[in-house]
């Protein structure tokens, strides 16, 4: 069994308790991308109605990107953009921002936390809600770039003969993606070396 910290209450914490939990932390983080992709295997299956399941629509859209020449990032993104979709239902562009967040540009994260918004426009009229909701965003530097990935990538993968790319494909993507947050509160515990907790 690993080490662990001996507290009852974070207030008691020693620098040796936070060592063994910052050493445990990096081992843990370096898994994520492992744990994403284990999540985004729970869509295999999950049709929710559509033409086809929730796991190749993403694989679909993320083929779609990588085939226009899109970068990793992009790719990546539009490969976990409904990841949220089992846990966050009324929400999933949410989660997969969230996920997300720490490792991409503020760009291709305001393109995912809005992609639901704006992928509305295909079919909120066909419920009895207003299908112009994402013009609210029209003055908005993402924009149009919301709108063209919902249009060529999201909203075109729907295909069940379209030849997606399997999941393996996208594995070192993610690997590498999320390897190196940007930006994280917990960014600076990831860059020390191991602490000697012996």
């Amino acid at each position: 069994m690993n080490q662990q910290a001996r507290f009852i209450h974070m207030q008691d914490g020693t620098e040796q308790d936070w060592a063994i939990i910052a050493d445990d932390f990096r081992a843990y983080a370096s898994q994520l991308a492992n744990r994403i992709l284990a999540h985004l295997r729970l869509l295999d299956g999950d049709f929710g109605g559509f033409p086809i399941d929730r796991l190749s629509h993403s694989l679909q859209t993320a083929t779609r990107a990588w085939r226009d020449g899109r970068d990793e990032e992009y790719v990546v993104c539009a490969l976990l953009h409904d990841i949220g979709d089992t846990l966050g239902s009324y929400n999933h562009p949410d989660i997969a921002a969230a996920i997300l967040k720490p490792f991409i540009s503020p760009e291709n994260l305001w393109m995912v936390e809005k992609h639901g918004i704006f992928q509305g426009y295909y079919f909120f009229h066909h419920l009895g809600m207003d299908r112009h909701l994402r013009e609210q965003f029209q003055d908005h530097p993402q924009y149009q770039q919301t709108i063209e990935f919902c249009a060529r990538y999201d909203a075109a993968a729907f295909d069940p003969a379209y030849d997606n790319l399997p999941l393996s494909f996208f594995e070192p993507m993610l690997q590498r993606l999320f390897a190196h947050p940007r930006q994280s509160i917990y960014r600076a515990a990831l860059q020390q070396p191991a602490a000697a907790t012996a």
